[in-house]
């Protein structure tokens, strides 16, 4: 049964020999008067299981998934592909060109153009960069309020931000400009946000001195129940102005009950016969 097994697949191979010996021999070039084996490896295909080259993914096609595990490793080293891999026979996409895709609609006031300081350029020019003026002086910002302060310090991110992704633009489309004047615009940006931070530290260090001041002084209360801050004069003054106005309360009483006459009967009776 072996030996029987073994002929059935040797008879292919055996036919190709057989046919490329006859091609020699009757061919009378010495250049074509070679081994038959090496005609037989160079006519062979490259598989002999040429459709499991390519996988079908069409409705209706056959499965040949390859279900070997080892298959591409090596025998010596037992090493191979270290992914699998897919073959298919659908088309790849295609791009479509920019003048087929549909027009992108943009929000006029998103807050993202303000990264940029006009909507038809990326990067400003370097005449428009040095047209500024100098940073605050923290004499200035003294006398600024909280809500100014904080105004004052987001517009100067939103400032720095906008020389950022200019800068960013210059170094990406390597124009070649613009680089020492945006500088110049940044660096008065920061002094004027040293500046305000420097304001602010000066009011918590003077905030905390005031704190401490506070829990030793009788007339400031920091329980949070009631007046925080109670003078003392402001008590007297307010006993003061309670006790004059019940004064005058009582003297005006009294001097209605004393201005107030009693009519006799007689003269009241006559009184209202007049005035009926």
């Amino acid at each position: 049964m072996a030996s029987s097994a073994t002929a059935a697949s040797l008879r292919p191979s055996l036919g190709a020999a057989a046919a490329a010996f006859r091609l020699t021999s009757s061919s009378s070039s010495p250049a074509s008067r070679i081994c038959p084996s090496i005609l037989l490896l160079q006519t062979s295909s490259f598989s002999t299981s040429s459709p499991l080259s390519k996988r079908h993914t069409y409705p209706g096609a056959r499965s040949n998934k390859d279900m070997s595990k080892n298959r591409g490793q090596s025998a010596l080293r037992r090493t191979g592909l270290r992914w699998r891999l897919s073959m298919s026979d659908e088309p790849l996409p295609k791009p479509r060109s920019r003048d087929e895709l549909p027009p992108v609609e943009v929000d006029p006031d998103h807050g993202l153009w303000d990264f940029f300081p006009n909507r038809e350029t990326v990067a400003a020019a370097p005449e428009d960069d040095m047209k500024h003026g100098r940073a605050w002086m923290v004499e200035e910002l003294r006398g600024k309020s909280w809500e100014d302060l904080h105004r004052l310090w987001w517009v100067c991110v939103k400032e720095r931000n906008r020389i950022a992704t200019g800068s960013w633009e210059r170094e990406r489309g390597k124009m070649g400009f613009g680089k020492s004047e945006a500088q110049t615009r940044d660096r008065e940006v920061r002094n004027t946000m040293r500046g305000i931070k420097h304001v602010l530290t000066e009011r918590f260090y003077a905030w905390e001195d005031a704190v401490k001041l506070a829990e030793n002084d009788p007339e400031v209360d920091l329980s949070g129940k009631g007046r925080v801050f109670t003078p003392t004069e402001y008590l007297e003054e307010e006993g003061a102005v309670e006790t004059k106005a019940e004064e005058e309360v009582v003297g005006s009483r009294e001097a209605v009950e004393a201005e107030a006459v009693v009519v006799p009967p007689g003269e009241k009776a006559q009184g209202e016969a007049a005035r009926i």
